[in-house]
This record gives C-alpha cells, structure tokens and sequence, in this order.
C-alpha cells in the first residue's frame, strides 16, 4: 500500500516546471517560459515552506511554530513583489508566472492520483 510522499512530489513538481517550460518554449517564446518557470520554482519555494511548518505543528517548541508561521505569511508577499519586479521589468506575461505558481498543486494533485493508482 502506498503512502503520500513528499519527495516525490517535489520531484512532480520540478518536472511540471521543467516540461511546462519546454512546451511554452516554442509556442509563446523564452519569456514566457521563463515566467512559467519562474512561477514554478516560487511554487516549489512556498510548499518547502509549507511542508517545514506542518512538520514542525507537533513539536513542543511552539514560538519555533509562531515565527514560521509570520516568516510563512511575509514570504507571500515577497514573492508578488518578486512577480510583480519580474513581470515588469522582463515583459514576461503575468499569465505565465501564475501558471506556474500552480505547479506544485498539479503536483499534490499528480501524487494523489499515483496513490490512488497503486493501491
């Protein structure tokens, strides 16, 4: 019976990001690819994160929690400032930033079905 894993579905989400890539490549140009990739690796950033803050909910040393937590909400803004910075500066479409800041839930998303699959 198997088990969600987190290792792989980060490896799920840097071939998303990778193929999503390659495909815009010669349809929409380099800068969306980038931008898609871009994306993609912020989406990657953010479910590290997301994943240190859920391992550490069990654990007794609560202010640890707390500052992650804030550290966790301030990433959020960063990374639109990052977006935002990129999308104007490069001419990358802000289309292709937000597609592929849903790379890692196409990646929980692909890690339930395998699950589901090999049960």
């Amino acid at each position: 019976m198997s088990e969600i894993s987190l290792p792989r579905i980060k490896r799920f989400t840097l071939i998303i990001a990778i193929a999503g890539a390659v495909a815009l490549l010669p349809w929409r140009g380099y800068q969306d690819a980038l931008g898609f990739l871009g994306g993609a690796l912020f989406s990657l950033v953010s479910l590290r994160a997301w994943i240190r803050v859920s391992d550490n909910l069990g654990t007794s040393f609560r202010p640890s929690v707390g500052l992650a937590g804030v550290f966790l909400a301030l990433r959020y803004v960063l990374i639109a400032l990052a977006v935002y910075a990129i999308v104007n500066l490069l001419g990358i479409s802000p289309v292709a930033m937000i597609v592929g800041l849903l790379a890692s839930f196409a990646a929980v998303i692909l890690e339930l079905l395998y699950v589901t699959i090999s049960r």
